[in-house]
């Protein structure tokens, strides 16, 4: 698994002219599955993210997680992390998990994040979405598991 994770003070998705999905202050996360990604891999990354100590404290030093903010999550399937741009100039996307594979397990880190009491909205699997990111600070961070 491919994430990017981005610092937010809202962000949101739009399909097709309507808006699908809306946070505040959070995260909103990447999530590129690969063909051979687990639900382990889901666990350790949701628990991991959910507890990254990214956010401001009262000092303005970063101390503080997202479920210490009772923040929010805008997660957002993006097979396009797995691109291969090694040859040629048009990416290469066969890194990336077929969707039969990709669903479930993006369906399964947003349930996960839902079970730590994170309020999680996502975007439209297999869809093309404009994604509004309001980056704060900015912060950005990739993991990979």
């Amino acid at each position: 698994m491919r994430v990017v994770i981005q610092r937010v003070s809202n962000g949101s998705v739009t399909v097709k002219g309507q808006k699908v999905s809306e946070i505040g202050k959070g995260l909103v996360i990447l999530l590129g599955i690969g063909p051979n990604d687990t639900e382990e891999q889901a666990r350790y990354l949701t628990d991991k993210i959910a507890n990254l100590r990214i956010f401001e404290d009262q000092n303005g030093k970063m101390n503080l997680s997202l479920l210490d903010i009772g923040g929010e999550a805008l997660i957002v399937s993006q097979f396009t992390l797995y691109a291969d741009t090694r040859k040629g100039r048009r990416p290469s996307f066969t890194a990336a998990a077929y969707p039969d594979l990709a669903n479930p397990l993006v369906e399964q880190f947003t349930d996960l994040f839902r079970s730590l009491g994170v309020p999680v909205q996502t975007g439209k699997f297999g869809t093309h979405m404009l994604v509004e990111i309001q980056n704060d600070g900015p912060v950005t961070i990739l993991m990979e598991r």
